[in-house]
């Protein structure tokens, strides 16, 4: 199978890596990303215009940015383990608009007390903003850690903010 990656520039979010394996996206990275694999890992850098599954990504990616999607229907194929791929599974049913706990994911798949082995799960998601690891917060509400970056994580929840809360906050 063909890894290959391209890079497009985002006002929301700054330059933006996307790397694809055969059909399915693989990665998402971000330039100081956390768990940024090393380069030589991404394949060749090709232009998004030239590849159906890269261009897919990028299309549905820059349209979620403008507010034309709430939900990402890509191929994706995420490398992890089994307790990390179930984990990355119920990221991606948290609704748009909607953020929840590490301690309630850890709870649906049957032990409350592994919050903090999600938490290490959701911080390996190679596929931050597909499967919106910046909906999963902290059991008090606060925002913590992103593999992008707490800046991006406030920015990707303020996009999904509906108008009415938005109305009263002065920019």
């Amino acid at each position: 199978m063909s890894t290959r990656h391209t890079v497009i520039d985002t006002a929301a979010l700054g330059p933006v890596t996307i790397v694809a394996t055969g059909e399915a996206v693989t990665g998402v990275y971000f330039r100081h990303h956390i768990r940024r694999p090393a380069q030589e890992l991404f394949g060749p850098l090709v232009s998004f215009v030239d590849d159906a599954v890269l261009g897919e990504a990028v299309g549905q990616l820059l349209e979620y940015l403008l507010g034309q999607r709430r939900r990402f229907e890509l191929p994706m194929n995420p490398a992890g383990e089994d307790f990390q791929q179930q984990v990355w599974e119920q990221v991606s049913d948290i609704p748009f608009g909607e953020t929840t706990t590490y301690g309630q994911i850890a709870e649906r798949l049957g032990d409350r007390s592994q919050a903090y082995r999600v938490g290490q799960a959701v911080g390996a998601n190679p596929l931050c903003v597909f499967v919106p690891c910046h909906r999963v917060i902290g059991a008090n509400g606060s925002l913590t850690g992103y593999a992008g970056g707490l800046k991006r994580k406030r920015a990707l929840l303020e996009l999904e903010e509906p108008a009415a809360v938005c109305v009263g906050r002065l920019f």
